[in-house]
């Protein structure tokens, strides 16, 4: 099969597009034909090499945690599905990639609704992460939650799955996208010096929880708008740490339990007319450095993909 990989660290153009064995469904897992599969932050980190302490890596890697395609083989133990279903879903993300190839072996998934098309059900991964995240915000009906970083892959999803809940959402955009972050359920603002004033004036009673989805270096900002470190996660930021503000990943030590069930969750909402996946850009397996470039310019509007 052809597969998205690099063997050395680097920039974008380090990727290639290599032949390599198909993968084989083991227990508990299925196998798709991928039809699209998502490019997200932390692909371009891994690639980079900025995770390499912290996340190492046997080169050649396969990127890709995320994808929608045919089931092609069924795992033993697995039920509920068979060759031909249409499913989305995530690899075992332990292993930090796989995804972006003709074949994909998940590790969890949902079928897929007619609500999405192959390219907006390519972003399992945001679903998983934003669920994740609002679990352990602890986001309920009422809760008044700011989103740092609205109009990207994760926190377009996030501001759904949070208003689904009952949530009072606020999210940070460029002025640019505002109404686009209004149109998915959120109040917007601008990011940047003197946020903690204009939020105060959009919500005068303060904010419960914070979802930082854009790692741009406000966390102290982020902090004191929400009175506490331990009322703040971060998807984005490496530097979390520094100001007692817990990082949220699914995989590696101190991982956050996985929010696998966001899939059918979000799947239901979808076919109800009340969930979408914005995608802002779809490239072929064969262009996608400039996917990357992309994703690294930090102003994705939604989800990038690649399809096949």
């Amino acid at each position: 099969m052809r597969a998205l990989q690099f063997s050395e660290y680097g920039p974008a153009s380090v990727l290639e597009v290599a032949d390599m064995p198909e993968p084989l469904a083991g227990p508990g897992r299925i196998r798709v034909a991928v039809k699209a599969s998502g490019v997200t932050p932390a692909d371009c980190y891994l690639r980079s090499g900025r995770f390499r302490d912290m996340m190492p890596l046997r080169l050649p890697h396969v990127l890709g945690v995320d994808a929608a395609g045919v089931v092609d083989e069924v795992g033993p133990g697995v039920t509920g599905v068979r060759p031909g279903d249409e499913v989305f879903g995530i690899v075992d993300l332990a292993e930090r990639g796989g995804a972006n190839a003709e074949y994909a072996v998940l590790a969890a998934w949902a079928p897929k609704p007619d609500a999405l098309s192959w390219e907006q059900a390519g972003a399992a991964a945001n679903i998983e992460t934003a669920t994740r995240a609002l679990d352990r915000l602890k986001v309920t009906a009422g809760t008044t939650l700011l989103i740092e970083g609205a109009a990207g892959g994760v926190g377009t999803v996030a501001i759904q799955l949070a208003a689904d809940r009952g949530a009072h959402v606020f999210g940070t955009a460029s002025a640019r996208n505002h109404a686009f972050v209004a149109g998915l359920g959120a109040t917007p603002t601008t990011y940047g010096p003197g946020l903690g004033e204009r939020v105060t004036a959009l919500a005068p009673d303060g904010v419960d929880v914070v979802l930082d989805c854009a790692g741009s270096g406000s966390l102290p900002d982020l902090v004191d708008l929400a009175g506490s470190p331990d009322r703040v996660i971060t998807v984005a930021d490496l530097n979390a740490a520094k100001y007692g503000v817990h990082l949220s990943r699914s995989a590696g030590p101190g991982a956050d339990p996985q929010a696998v069930e966001g899939l059918a969750a979000a799947a239901a909402l979808a076919q109800q007319g009340r969930f979408t996946v914005p995608v802002a850009a779809a490239f072929t397996l064969e262009n996608a450095a400039a996917a990357h470039q992309l994703s690294e310019t930090g102003h994705a509007r939604g989800k990038i993909v690649l399809t096949l």
